[in-house]
């Protein structure tokens, strides 16, 4: 039982080394935290290959008629070539053997229990990484786990030379299990642990029946040509122009000082017409100024004669037309400092000389709540009614009248 020991252990060891090596991956995830995959690009034929060295131990299951017999220990040696054609997918092909050893006797010729035989498989092996399928490619991951299944031709001879006259040949397949780990870009330690099964017709009288031959070896893989895989990118590439003739280019710089001289004329204009402005940068919309020898000085106009307003017979309230010359007025004459005369008449031809001073009066403060409303300090309005003891116009109509005057 001590095969089946050893390759238990040494099968237990890997899978649970190769889970941890799992949790503790930190590479190749994007800023997310999520795991980034291919596609990769294409690398040349001589990319990606291997060679592979290794030694070890082979077993046997002998199924007899009594319970199953394992074989002793027996010596292995490896001899690998291989390719990757992408991160996950590969083949290798290679040696596998030299002798192995049981404890009950096959009923072949010079096969006796106890005794060594020679053991020789040439093999082609279809290999899948499962480390970069699941967790992404990762060129400096340590620990790479390779399940793959073998096929080839296998020869067990009465002695451990290959290949001799009383040698038994037949087809033989199986899987094994190929951990990769990372030393440098160039160099890996591996730990390859297969079964192999065949036909038992080789060994016993038993033709319907199966032998397996389990097998470990620690080794040494070889990179060879490039060793990485590029991530494919998806960025458009630009376009570059065809590069200008000297006719075009010179042409093209005929223009741009053009642009430049014509650029500097329109600064010169501008920059005159900034000092033409300046004077003027400063005045005010409706404001007077008086202009003299190149500057500007505001000034106030009051108008030479009284304001008038005319009002209806017998009342003291301003039409719309009246009361719209006196807004005009107000705005554009009065403020808080305005010095105002106000002095309301009427027409002698109607109403009692009361009744005349008593209207004049009230016309005159219909104007001047006007124009407090306007802006104009009451303290600065000499307010007046005088009746129809002064007519300042011919006829009836035109004394009917409100002045205005700027002191």
């Amino acid at each position: 039982m001590k095969g089946i020991k050893i390759f238990g252990v040494l099968a237990i060891a890997s899978l649970l080394f190769s889970a941890n090596a799992y949790a503790q991956e930190n590479h190749n995830r994007d800023e997310n935290g999520k795991i980034v995959h291919g596609p990769y690009e294409t690398n040349h034929a001589g990319d990606n290959m291997f060679i592979g060295i290794g030694a070890g131990i082979n077993a046997v299951i002998a199924p007899e008629l009594k319970p199953a017999n394992w074989g002793n220990i027996g010596l292995a040696a490896d001899l690998n070539f291989g390719k990757w054609f992408t991160p996950t997918i590969g083949i290798r092909l290679g040696y596998h053997g030299l002798w192995n050893n049981s404890k009950v006797a096959f009923n072949s010729p010079a096969i006796a229990a106890g005794n060594k035989f020679g053991f020789h498989y040439l093999h082609g092996d279809f290999m899948w990484n499962i480390s970069h399928t699941i967790a992404g490619y990762n060129e400096l991951r340590f620990w790479n786990f390779v399940p793959y299944v073998t096929m080839g031709v296998l020869d067990i001879t009465p002695g451990i030379n290959p290949f001799v006259k009383n040698g038994n040949f037949e087809y033989a397949a199986g899987a094994g299990l190929l951990n990769v780990l990372r030393v440098s870009k160039r160099v890996n330690i591996t730990l390859d642990l297969q079964l192999l099964v065949g036909k038992a017709h080789a060994y016993t009288n038993n033709a319907g029946r199966f032998i397996c031959y389990p097998s470990a070896a620690l080794g040494l893989s070889f990179n060879l040509g490039k060793t990485n895989w590029d991530r494919h990118s998806t960025i458009t590439p630009v376009v570059i122009p065809v590069p200008f003739t000297t006719e075009q280019y010179n042409a093209l710089q005929d223009k741009v000082a053009a642009l430049e001289k014509e650029n500097a004329e329109l600064k010169d204009k501008v920059a005159a017409l900034e000092n033409e402005l300046a004077p003027y940068r400063n005045l005010q919309n409706g404001q007077t100024y008086l202009y003299e020898n190149g500057t500007f000085t505001a000034v106030d106009v009051k108008p030479n004669a009284p304001i008038t307003l005319y009002f209806d017979c017998g009342s003291a309230k301003l039409s719309a037309r009246e009361k719209a010359h006196l807004e005009y007025f107000a705005q554009n004459v009065v403020n808080g400092d305005t010095k105002l005369a106000v002095n309301g008449y009427a027409d002698k031809q109607t109403g009692s000389a009361k009744r005349n001073q008593q209207l004049s009066e009230q016309r005159a403060q219909a104007v001047v709540d006007l124009l407090k409303a306007a802006g104009a300090n009451e303290a600065n309005i000499e307010c007046a009614g005088h009746g129809a003891d002064v007519q300042l116009f011919d006829g009836a109509q035109k004394n009917r009248v409100v002045t205005i005057e700027v002191k």
